[in-house]
């Protein structure tokens, strides 16, 4: 069995790869310029494209005529999104739609998985939690528009042209090698950096109220994998633990992990108030379908993010 991936060398990409490779499946996977390739395994196939090339998608789809696509390629920075949405809608709206006519133009018959995001349902109520998959979309920014777009293109070539497509919306997921632009992985490279002596002992921070469905990394790859397998065409699949988080639980529980005291400020300046106070995802659909749970804690990974900090400061 073949599987492609696109966006391979993204955050969850470079999981992916490995959870697949485990499971006997040969992997290629896309990216869009430049990457390291020593940081991948060997057994895997790497090749560039850009998801906004219509031909080389074709190109790429004729080549590999994978058994499963994974499609990860996306411009995922809702901040991004408000600087440039003709860029963000040209990439996961346009993108996904070349991925989808590439297939079918050229008669091939993958399960296809489309990535999508709990941005996509926008502004939460409280009466709305936990969030399933009927829930009504409220987006607040370009980006969550362009994954609705691709999730709606999904349906309906699923439909329309009788494609095996799933779609998902993920929640936030963390784990070591993350950027330090998401709130773990941030608190985690500084108390690294505090640790080391490289920064002085305090820690600004900005809003600790809001609560947010933190999975591993490691958990959603294997979630992907189930779906691959056991999931229905056509259908939608939230991808969550099904537990809430507030940062300031995240924050404490990676103080209680620092070899050093640390002083907590708060920094005006990122004191964003949340649009959505809490985000918890109804993930009953995923779990009845392929019995799916999460086989890391919290606290194991908030550990694992520190300790990767630690070693790769």
């Amino acid at each position: 069995m073949k599987a492609l991936i696109t966006g391979i060398d993204g955050f969850v990409g470079r999981y992916l790869v490995k959870y697949l490779l485990l499971n006997n499946i040969e992997v290629y996977g896309t990216y869009l310029d430049r990457i390291d390739k020593n940081e991948f395994a060997n057994e895997l196939k790497l090749l560039q494209m850009d998801i906004s090339n219509k031909e080389r998608v074709g190109s790429i789809l004729e080549e590999v005529n994978p058994d499963y696509i994974i499609h990860l390629a996306a411009q995922s920075s809702a901040s991004i999104s408000w600087e440039n949405p003709q860029l963000t809608m040209g990439v996961n709206v346009n993108g996904t739609i070349n991925l989808l006519e590439g297939i079918r133009e050229l008669d091939l018959d993958p399960r296809v998985l489309l990535v999508g995001s709990s941005e996509e349902y926008g502004f939460i109520k409280s009466e709305d939690i936990p969030v399933n998959e009927a829930q009504d979309l409220r987006p607040g920014n370009p980006y969550a528009v362009s994954k609705i777009a691709q999730t709606k293109i999904g349906e309906v070539y699923a439909r329309a042209y009788n494609l095996d497509i799933i779609m998902v919306r993920a929640f936030n997921h963390i784990g070591p090698k993350q950027r330090p632009t998401f709130v773990a992985s941030d608190f985690a490279k500084r108390i690294a950096e505090i640790e080391q002596g490289i920064i002085d002992p305090v820690l600004m921070v900005g809003n600790l109220d809001a609560k947010r469905d933190f999975t591993d990394v490691r958990d959603i790859v294997k979630a992907y994998y189930l779906l691959l397998k056991e999931g229905i065409q056509g259908e939608l699949y939230n991808v969550g633990s099904g537990n809430s988080y507030a940062i300031q639980y995240i924050l404490d529980t990676l103080l209680s992990l620092a070899d050093v005291e640390i002083e907590i400020k708060t920094d005006p300046s990122r004191m964003r108030p949340s649009d959505v106070p809490i985000v918890e995802c109804d993930n009953s659909k995923l779990v009845k379908l392929t019995e799916w749970k999460a086989n890391y804690t919290i606290e194991e990974t908030l550990e694992d993010v520190l300790n990767y900090w630690r070693e790769n400061i």
